[in-house]
């Protein structure tokens, strides 16, 4: 499923990936390069989609996306293995493999397996 929630959120999938039962969220920018493979139930998202405080959360509209987003990077040749989440403001460089079950925020560099919740540099490739 690929979804975007306002006019100016864009959408960027390069050539050759293999998706299963992927959900793409989009408030802003999500681009993933060329080759990449993503397992079942994997989550892409580049915003919170709601407040923390719950006297804001009744009104979810474009004000609110557009303050709590961040650009989301997948490189190309990445794996991206089931059940992983990645959340607002991630890069993941070229020919990283992310574990099953992630939950991945910040930066991931090239060429490296990570994993875990948070997710974090396992090894060098």
């Amino acid at each position: 499923m690929v979804v975007t929630y306002t006019t100016r959120a864009k959408i960027e999938i390069g050539n050759s990936n293999g998706f299963s039962g992927v959900k793409i969220g989009c408030f802003q920018n999500i681009t993933i390069g060329d080759n990449c493979l993503f397992g079942a139930n994997v989550l892409i998202t580049d915003s919170d989609w709601h407040p923390i405080d719950p006297a804001k959360r009744q009104d979810l509209g474009d004000d609110y996306a557009a303050t709590n987003k961040k650009p989301v990077k997948i490189g190309n040749n990445v794996f991206i293995g089931v059940n992983t989440i990645i959340l607002k403001g991630t890069t993941i460089g070229d020919n990283s493999v992310i574990g099953a079950g992630s939950v991945v925020s910040g930066n991931i560099p090239a060429n490296v397996i990570a994993a875990g919740n948070p997710c974090k540099v396992i090894k060098s490739l």
